[in-house]
């Protein structure tokens, strides 16, 4: 029976399959047209439509901060990533593994479970992000000292402290890579009297994002409407603007770390004076992250190998092991 891994985000979903890892890395984005009701585009294809399309086709992101928000278009979502990573053995149903949000409600659970039998698969477990994120990045989770690992997506952010393979304190907030893309739009409408679309604002983000202020800055050329005069203009921005206009986003993930490491036992904090922390999530990737937060904590953060990966390497480790974890993770429903 085939297995399969997904690490269904906000953002970005990816899905692992034992022994040959990840498989496919797309947009967790939904095209669907509205006169017949049926899905246009799914993954990469609808991510390119976002802002380009007419009133009968609309885009949908399914996943609101890390849960679904769209039950019947995430379905559709999960059916076309197993189809298309199954191809010719789709008529097999498959046993999956899907990471959800630690601060997750139960119907939230229930949702997903529904969803992914609905879309093909034989059972669904579901893991906490964290453990994922951690087993992912390499950290001996069953060991009993305390691991601290920090992962930041695109709708939540996820602060765990883990030890003995099981989450010990946890703060799951759902601000994440998305509510920075929003800040950067305001920020650059604030400023400029420019308004750009959720695209500009994420690439501004992935090329010259960083959270502290750099002495050498580095400069990229946007383009967008101007809302004076309602037509085209071209500004350039600054690392250091964007590092203002998420500045706040910033100083609300560091508060939520901050209150987990005055939340964990006292034997459990010297264990992550020791180790520091590991962050992982495609917020990892953002300059400078891992040196503010030390900053700012007096902790030492280091980032995983391949952040954006941890979640779905996770999935690996789990399927490569079922029998042992079905009884420490998973719940069936």
């Amino acid at each position: 029976m085939p297995k399969l891994g997904i690490d269904l985000g906000t953002c970005n979903s990816l899905v692992f399959i034992p022994g040959k890892g990840v498989v496919l890395q797309e947009p967790s984005v939904v095209a669907v047209s509205h006169a017949e009701n049926r899905i246009l585009a799914v993954g990469e294809a609808a991510k390119e439509m976002t802002g380009k399309t007419p009133d009968t086709i609309r885009v949908y992101r399914p996943m609101k901060d890390g849960v679904i928000a769209d039950f019947r278009v995430t379905q559709a979502m999960l059916r076309y990533f197993i189809e298309k990573t199954l191809g010719f053995w789709k008529f097999l149903k498959p046993e999956l593994v899907i990471s959800v949000p630690a601060g997750i409600t139960s119907t939230e659970r229930r949702a997903v479970v529904e969803a992914a039998v609905n879309a093909g698969a034989k059972i669904a477990y579901l893991a906490k992000e964290p453990i994922l994120a951690a087993l992912g990045a390499g950290i001996p989770i069953n060991s009993c000292s305390g691991n601290m690992i920090v992962d930041i997506g695109g709708g939540t952010s996820e602060i765990a402290v883990i030890s003995l393979g099981g989450i010990v304190t946890c703060h799951s907030v759902r601000i994440g890579g998305d509510k920075m893309d929003l800040a950067i739009s305001d920020f650059i409408k604030k400023k400029y009297n420019l308004a750009i679309g959720e695209q500009t604002a994420e690439e501004i983000k992935i090329k010259i994002g960083t959270t502290l202020p750099e002495k050498e800055e580095k400069k990229l050329e946007i383009r967008g409407r101007d809302l004076v005069a309602g037509l085209p203009r071209t500004v350039k921005i600054s690392s250091n603007e964007v590092a203002e206009a998420i500045s706040d986003i910033i100083a609300a993930i560091i508060q939520s770390i901050k209150m987990v490491l005055r939340e964990m036992p006292p034997e459990l904090s010297a264990d992550v004076i020791d180790k520091g922390m590991t962050l992982s999530g495609g917020g990892a990737l953002l300059r400078n992250l891992s040196e503010r937060i030390a900053q700012e904590t007096g902790v030492h953060c280091a980032i995983a190998d391949e952040p954006l990966l941890c979640v779905a390497k996770g999935t690996g480790v789990i399927l490569e092991n079922l029998d042992v974890y079905k009884k420490s993770i998973m719940s069936k429903k």
